[in-house]
Formats: structure tokens, C-alpha cells, sequence
């Protein structure tokens, strides 16, 4: 029953994702942004997400005993926010509605994945057994978007983001919290982890480099893959198979993911996943337009994204103690998954705009640095924990 309870959080949460990855951007223009406008909001929202992540994540750091609260809120707040962007036109409507949601919905992830990965370590789970869940929601979520779109109509976008954050409301206050560690002595408060003891460890920081520069390599085919597939004479059909490719890759990966993490180990995994970046993005411009090849491509996303993924969570579930799990998770989604995301994302259109599927390249010398930072992590870590747990003071 406890996977179940952890599951079914990512379940809704990553619906919510399938569903706007697919189609917001199409929902934004029928609320009157064109192209330049959307790429703005979508800027303002990922710096937006850093900083809230990192904030939200100190708070629950500090507030352990009202952590499910503080999750009921935000989730609270997001769905206001959705409700309110029905009545949202033009601009600037829309770019606040985008900024209150970025702050309130986007660190839901960090809180979550922090209470997964600390309650799948207590009770001896397989995070990836949890984790796939949300995977196959994702498709579900884009999927669901798609037949909407085209049977009732744009609109329906935004009704079932609404319907995919509702269902989180009782999926939050169902959701198993981890045990806290007991007080050495009766009435004594442990010693709080702090970012800066976190940030303190080489080890840590050579992790969020690894793992930063491995994700936001997916920033030019996440942007502009569709786009580019288009342009070579690719139909929509293939290119929607093409994805769902991907994402069927990672989901095969998360399944047999307590077995592969025992078997290779976090760095290995991270290893593996910057090294099929490398790989999968200097081969993009050249056989970006070949559907055989795009076949072999797209199943890299296991590695790209999926090994790199469960590298981080299998790094910090042996790396953090349990009791800094919520602030080492806010660290990992705002500093390498938020900020260098936002970065690269601006440059990639950049260099999109310039050069076209060129702009590969730079996403294969990106990865190399996370492939030379993980290589570099292999000899400072040896797999135990970076910070004992607090003792009481």
C-alpha cells in the first residue's frame, strides 16, 4: 500500500505535465500571446520556479511537521491560479497568472520527490517502481490533451490541468511521511543541515554540475525537436510516436531501476546518462532527419534523461541524510534542474534561430562538461553519506 500512496502523488502531479508539455504553449495562444510572448512567459516562469523552489524548500526544510500543510497550500494556490487563467487575455493577465503558478505548483515536485526518496529508503522500496508511475501518467496526460484538443476543443487544456491538480489534493494528504530520526535525548533539537553545508562538499557540487549540464542538454529537441522533424518532412502522427517513443524508454528503464542502480550505482548511472548525451546530440544534425535512425535516437532518452534522473535520486538517497532530504531535493530541481535549464533554454533558441539543428552540437559540448564532472565525482566519492545525520545539541 505504501508505493501505492507514493505513486499515485507523481501519478497526478506528471499528468499535469503530459498535458501542458504537449499543448500549453497552444492554450496560451488562443488566450491571445503570440510566438515571442510565449517564449517570454515560459522564460519567467522557469526563474520564477528557481527561486520559489529553493524558498519553498528551505521553509519545509524548517517546517518538518508541516510539511503536508505547506504542500495543501501550494496545491491550493495552483488551482486558483488555473481557475483564474479561464478569465486571463492578452500579456500581462497572463504572465502574472504564469509567475503565481510557477511559484506555487513547481516546488509541489521537489516536496514530493524528497518525501518519495526518503520514504522508499526507510522501508527498503524501489524509488523506480514508484517513479514509473508518473512516466506513464506523462503519455496519459498528453495523450488525453491531444484528443481533447482535437475533439472538444483548446479549452480543454486548461479543464484538465484543473482536473490533474485536484486529484493531487487527496493524493497529497494520502501521501506517507517519512519517520523522523529520534532526539538523542528527550527535549533536545538536532543541528539543522543547511544549504551551505550541502554546497560545502565538493562531491555535492560536482553532482549538480553533472546532472544540470545532462538535463538542460534536452533544451534545443525539447524546444524545437518537433519543429525541426516537421521541417524534414516527418508527419505529425510519427513525430507523436516519436516521443511517446522516448518516454516508453524511460518508463522500461524506471522498471528495472532497483536492479540497475545495485548493479552500476549512482555515478556510473550518471556516467552513462551524460555519455549518451554526447552521443544522441553530435548525432542529431546529421541523422536528425532519418526516421531509422530517430528511432535509435529517441530510445537514448533512457539514458539522456532517465539514467541521468535516477542517478541524482539514487545520489542523494545515499549522499543526504534523511533529515535534509527536502532541502537537498530544493537544491537539485532549482539549481540543476531550474536555473541552468532557464539559461540554456534562451541560448538554445539563440543558436536555433542562427544556426538550426546545428545547435545540437552545443547541447553535445554541454553534456561533455557533465560527462567530465560525473568521471570527476567517481574519484571524490565513495558512495557514503557526505553529512552524518545531525546528532541532537
Amino acid at each position: 500500500m505504501i508505493p501505492l500512496r507514493l505513486a499515485s502523488f507523481g501519478a497526478a502531479y506528471f499528468f499535469v505535465g503530459g498535458v501542458g508539455l504537449s499543448y500549453w504553449s497552444v492554450w496560451l495562444q488562443s488566450h491571445g500571446a503570440d510566438p515571442a510572448e510565449i517564449g517570454t512567459l515560459y522564460m519567467s516562469r522557469q526563474f520564477v520556479t528557481v527561486a520559489a523552489t529553493l524558498t519553498i524548500g528551505w521553509l519545509a526544510h524548517r517546517l518538518v511537521q508541516q510539511q503536508r500543510f505547506l504542500m495543501l497550500a501550494l496545491v491550493a494556490v495552483a488551482i486558483a491560479t488555473l481557475s483564474t487563467q479561464e478569465f486571463a487575455y492578452g500579456f500581462w493577465p497572463l504572465w502574472f497568472t504564469t509567475l503565481v503558478w510557477g511559484a506555487s505548483w513547481h516546488p509541489l515536485l521537489s516536496l514530493g520527490e524528497g518525501v518519495a526518496v526518503n520514504v522508499t529508503r526507510q522501508r527498503g522500496l524501489d524509488y523506480g517502481r514508484v517513479r514509473v508511475w508518473g512516466s506513464v501518467t506523462f503519455i496519459g496526460g498528453a495523450v488525453a490533451a491531444g484528443l481533447a484538443v482535437a475533439h472538444v476543443g483548446v479549452p480543454w487544456v486548461l479543464y484538465l490541468s484543473i482536473i490533474g491538480a485536484v486529484l493531487l489534493v487527496p493524493c497529497i494528504l494520502w501521501l506517507p511521511m517519512p519517520q523522523r530520526a529520534p532526539a538523542a535525548s528527550p527535549g533536545a533539537a538536532p543541528r539543522r543541515v543547511t544549504a551551505r553545508d550541502l554546497l560545502r562538499q565538493p562531491a555535492f557540487v560536482l553532482f549538480l554540475v553533472a546532472v544540470g549540464c545532462t538535463q538542460a542538454g534536452h533544451a534545443v529537441i525539447y524546444s524545437f525537436g518537433t519543429i525541426g522533424w516537421r521541417a524534414a518532412g516527418i508527419g505529425d502522427g510519427t513525430i507523436s510516436f516519436l516521443w511517446a517513443e522516448g518516454i516508453l524508454a524511460e518508463i522500461v528503464l524506471f522498471f528495472f531501476a532497483g536492479a540497475v542502480s545495485a548493479r552500476l550505482g549512482p555515478v556510473r548511472l550518471m556516467i552513462l546518462g551524460a555519455g549518451g548525451s554526447v552521443v544522441r546530440w553530435a548525432l542529431m544534425p546529421a541523422l536528425g532527419d532519418s526516421l531509422p535512425a530517430l528511432l535509435v535516437l529517441q530510445a537514448l532518452h533512457a539514458l539522456t534523461f532517465g539514467a541521468t534522473h535516477l542517478a541524482a535520486m539514487t545520489f542523494l538517497q545515499r549522499a543526504v541524510p534523511g533529515s535534509a532530504m527536502t532541502l537537498a531535493q530544493s537544491l537539485y530541481y532549482g539549481l540543476a534542474n531550474g536555473l541552468p535549464v532557464a539559461l540554456v533554454y534562451q541560448v538554445a533558441g539563440v543558436l536555433y534561430d542562427r544556426i538550426g539543428t546545428q545547435a545540437y552540437y552545443a547541447m553535445a559540448l554541454l553534456t561533455a562538461v557533465g560527462l567530465v564532472a560525473a568521471i570527476a565525482l567517481s574519484r571524490r566519492w565513495a558512495g557514503s553519506p557526505l553529512i552524518d545525520e545531525p546528532a541532537s545539541s
